[in-house]
């Protein structure tokens, strides 16, 4: 039986996940994933592309949504009352213009002492309202497009035989920084083919492949970008026709939120032609 194995969610934008046994699924997907954003002095989002040590960050978020904690080796923690009803500031993300809350100093100093750089952190407000692409259009808070990154653990167990004919070690999941893992289907890159997909209360619909960035070659354990890998061997036999990205997962869009836990089945409703 395929089934959910793994469930993340991202309270920080590039910052390091939250793995949970259970998660409330919204319109914008897993309860509190890419809530918060780190920013420049000038509103353009912060990523691993250029600063690898956001994934040393490690978020804690209270229950209630209420409280962040923030915490990196070497620089111990800071922790905010999360503000939802202050100043809003513009920020960029991909070009995009959006709105976000300034969580205040003392967090922003923290980060700008771990990254180096002046930082600010941000949440999205409550009147945040984004449309995503593909082929099932949905929202999301800051994450880089859909609500959802699905990818199967069949995927990963190929790139890691190619790798290892490339003389290359395996890699983590941790490298593609999934919201779900399914374990059980045979075939990888099962995730391309599912255009509905039922899991515990809360159904999914395929919005497009999820190409992969510099990001994938960031080690999520030291922060520190370790080479070519994966992208250069997924560069071999995962490129899209369309776009002539590397693709590797799945992305969704929430049709109907509700409870999803590890040890669900996932459940297709309706298979698709893949599109590599």
């Amino acid at each position: 039986m395929a089934a959910v194995v793994e469930l993340t969610y991202y309270p920080v934008k590039g910052c390091a996940g939250i793995t949970v046994a259970e998660a409330e699924a919204g319109a914008a997907g897993l309860a509190h994933d890419r809530s918060f954003m780190v920013v420049g002095e000038d509103g353009v989002y912060r990523t691993q592309r250029r600063h690898p040590r956001l994934a040393l960050i490690t978020p804690e978020v209270g229950e209630d949504g209420g409280r962040l904690a923030l915490r990196a080796p070497g620089a111990g923690e800071v922790r905010v009352t999360v503000d939802v009803g202050g100043a809003r500031r513009d920020v960029t993300l991909f070009g995009e213009p959006f709105r976000g809350i300034d969580q205040g100093d003392e967090v922003a100093a923290w980060l700008t002492a771990v990254l180096g750089e002046p930082s600010r952190l941000v949440r999205v407000p409550p009147e945040h309202h984004r449309v995503t692409d593909g082929r099932i259009p949905g929202t999301s808070g800051y994450a880089d497009s859909c609500a959802l990154l699905v990818v199967s653990r069949a995927s990963l167990d190929l790139l890691n035989l190619r790798l290892g004919e490339q003389g290359a070690p395996p890699l983590p999941m941790a490298r593609f920084r999934p919201n779900i893992v399914i374990g059980g289907w045979d075939e990888p890159h099962t995730e391309d083919r599912v255009l509905h997909l039922t899991l515990g209360g809360a159904e999914f619909g395929y919005a497009k492949l999820a190409v992969r960035c510099a990001v994938t070659v960031v080690d999520q354990e030291t922060g520190v970008r370790s080479g070519p890998e994966p992208l250069r061997t997924l560069a071999r036999y995962r490129r899209s026709r369309d776009s002539g990205g590397i693709v590797f997962g799945a992305k969704f869009a929430v049709l109907r939120p509700g409870k999803v836990s590890v040890g669900d089945e996932a459940v297709v409703g309706e298979w698709g032609a893949a599109e590599l």
